[in-house]
């Protein structure tokens, strides 16, 4: 009877020991939104603020001298896209393209570095990163002399066969590699291939070799080991090295514009124009929220079907 007494008055009591840890669990709970703070601070002023501008924008109606007024004029999209779509097409396929192509030179080289370069392994990462060092304009420019006319490599290609396979294909619309197709890919995997890199190789560091040698005592062969085992511990690394190289890919003109032709125009070089030759803001505002809203759809989808939504 004493213990009944007891236990119902020390629950009650505000010192008691039940009632003392809701205080610092309280406290505690604050504690991971409070660190979120600056970084939802820094999304909110620099992604969802601009992100808002540029929809109220594309929705104005007006010009330079007179003025823009918001008169929700969302019309302007079917014609944004009736008139641009051929472009927006080219720059989704040819970014598509480069990253198909970063994650067949980037995969081997980031398993090379992260499971068999040893003590060279700093080293080639520095090699990796190092282009990153030199403008992105420059080591653009440095194409157009590496696929020049009388060059070694179009040479070569031109001996090989090369530049009629590529025009079979429609890659090219002569012997020559520059100004063409051909030219704004290599020159977009190029530029984002760094990308591709570091995340698989981050994922790839932290494959357990004791897997790889299971896998072997069971009998698989190298390529079995690979797709069962390398490929899908390595996949958030792939899934992250995509999205890091398709979405700018995407988005990128300079590129097409030092590298191609009229021919391969990308929406990117468009919405240059139009922001600052044409000065047509509406139009372009929406051209680039049409952009955004497709390549986001892209990525949520891609995500989901790769089966690593935790990275969104």
């Amino acid at each position: 009877m004493a213990d009944q007494a007891v236990l119902p008055s020390a629950t009650a009591h505000p010192s008691g020991s039940a009632a003392a840890p809701e205080a610092p669990r309280r406290r505690r709970n604050w504690v991971p939104y409070a660190l979120l703070l600056p970084g939802l601070l820094w999304l909110v002023i620099f992604f969802v603020a601009p992100m808002i501008t540029l929809a109220s924008q594309s929705l104005q109606e007006g010009n330079v001298d007179d003025g823009y007024v918001f008169t929700g004029n969302v019309g302007i999209y079917a014609d944004a896209f009736s008139q641009y779509w051929p472009q927006m097409l080219r720059s989704l396929v040819y970014a598509g393209t480069a990253t198909l192509l970063t994650l067949l030179l980037g995969y081997p080289l980031a398993y090379f570095i992260a499971q068999k370069a040893g003590r060279w392994k700093n080293l080639v990462l520095v090699l990796v990163i190092a282009p990153f060092f030199t403008s992105f304009l420059i080591r653009t420019l440095a194409w157009r002399t590496i696929l020049s006319e009388d060059g070694f490599v179009t040479q070569v290609a031109r001996t090989l066969h090369i530049t009629d396979l590529l025009q079979a294909i429609g890659l090219t619309n002569n012997d020559s590699l520059l100004y063409s197709q051909f030219g704004v890919i290599m020159g977009l995997t190029y530029n984002f291939l760094p990308f591709m890199i570091l995340p698989l190789y981050t994922s790839l560091e932290r494959l357990d070799p004791r897997l790889l040698e299971a896998a072997g005592d069971l009998y698989a062969s190298p390529w079995q080991t690979f797709r069962r085992v390398t490929w899908p511990l390595s996949l958030p690394g792939v899934v992250a090295g995509t999205l890091l190289t398709f979405i700018p890919a995407a988005g990128d003109f300079v590129n097409a514009k030092l590298l191609g032709n009229t021919q391969t125009t990308m929406l990117g070089s468009v919405i240059d124009v139009l922001f600052l030759r044409v000065l047509d803001y509406p139009l372009a505002a929406a051209l680039s929220f049409i952009m955004l809203v497709t390549i986001v759809s892209m990525v949520m989808v891609y995500v989901r079907r790769a089966g690593t939504e935790e990275l969104l």
